[in-house]
């Protein structure tokens, strides 16, 4: 499975924006370091990468609205 990397906008609706496809997780978490570093300070974009069986796959997981993660304490 391929790791694809996307532009992510939340605003005003979310806004998904293939940038690219890599089939080696080492190369695709390298260039994703790299365009996040590229980000102005305070941009509303976000660099997210998502391993996915396909495009489709991908932004169905990117759409998906997931609940928080549990705070220490939490029952």
């Amino acid at each position: 499975m391929p790791y694809f990397i996307y532009h992510v906008n939340d605003f005003p609706v979310r806004q998904l924006k293939k940038l690219e496809q890599h089939d080696v997780y080492r190369d695709a978490s390298a260039r994703v370091k790299q365009l996040r570093a590229e980000l102005a300070e305070g941009s509303p974009l976000m660099i997210k990468m998502i391993h996915a069986e396909s495009e489709l796959h991908a932004e169905d997981l990117l759409n998906q609205v997931r609940d928080p993660a549990p705070e220490l304490g939490d029952d």
